[in-house]
């Protein structure tokens, strides 16, 4: 049975840098390819939430991470949910802070 994927605003935000990051560079065809695999990659959890393995900075079951190298895709397992949080590089290191609201609203915008 599939779960439902929502893909919190951070993460939507970490694309768009990744995007923005190959495009700055010259190379908007690979940031588009680059970032079409995170998606379908995010798209396999319906079908298979457990996929990733368990965020070793935390060691708690239900935050996991599905490598894309070069990317890490953050999500949290819920029982009926997948909630995609952050993608970022794999050599950067997570802290709790960084990873534990999940926006609905993009900074700035009012209440």
């Amino acid at each position: 049975m599939a779960v439902a994927i929502r893909v919190a605003a951070s993460a939507l935000a970490d694309l768009e840098d990744i995007r923005a990051w190959y495009a700055e560079r010259r190379a908007s065809e690979v940031g588009d390819r680059v970032v079409a695999g995170i998606v379908e990659r995010i798209e396999s959890l319906a079908d298979h939430p457990g996929l990733g393995r368990v965020v070793p900075e935390f060691e708690q079951s239900f935050l996991r991470e599905l490598i894309q190298a070069p990317f890490r895709i953050v999500y949290r397992r819920d029982p009926d949910l997948v909630r995609v949080v952050r993608v970022w590089r794999g050599e950067r290191r997570m802290s709790l802070p960084a990873i534990s609201p999940v926006r609905t609203a993009p900074p700035g915008a009012a209440d």
